[in-house]
Order: structure tokens, then sequence, then C-alpha cells
């Protein structure tokens, strides 16, 4: 299993139309049809107004390499370079 935690660190005040940009793209709902997803899901930080938290739980590596690789995800790289500031992401391997 591996799990990546993804931290979006949006630009000032867009937080809220980023989500509803990725939403819109159906971002999670392409994602949690994929082989080897388990879990996909989006968190709004409490502390941080502009951090949007992914979690994404996938069965093998591979298959999340295979995520990489789709058009969603491609979209999806247009959408952070115009709403988000940069990421981070913490890799967990279990």
């Amino acid at each position: 299993m591996l799990t990546w935690n993804v931290t979006y660190h949006c630009k000032p005040g867009q937080r809220q139309a980023f989500y509803e940009a990725i939403t819109g793209l159906g971002v999670r709902e392409n994602s949690i049809h994929e082989d080897g997803n388990v879990k996909y899901d989006y968190f709004f930080d409490a502390q941080d107004p502009d951090a949007l938290l992914l979690v994404e739980t996938w069965t093998a590596p591979a298959l999340q390499e295979a995520h990489c690789q789709t058009e969603t995800f491609a979209q999806l790289q247009a959408l952070k370079a115009q709403y988000c500031d940069h990421v981070t992401i913490d890799k967990f391997n279990y």
C-alpha cells in the first residue's frame, strides 16, 4: 500500500476556487475508479485557509504512477499552476 498526503498551498484566497475547479474537472470521481485506488479524499485545513489536503491511497506504487499518466492528472497540473503557490507531499509505504 502507498499513501500520499498532498498539501496544496493555494494562492491567498484561492482555495475554494481551486477546490471547485478540481471538482468540476472530476479529479476525485475519475481517480476513485482507477485500478488500485483505495482512497482519494480532500480535506480543508482548519488552521490555514489557503491549504487543501488530499489523502490518496493505492494498492501498489505502479498503479499510482499510472494515475499520474492520465489526462485528468495532466489537466490538474494546469489548475495547480493557476491556483497554487506550491505543493508538499508526504509519502508512506506499508
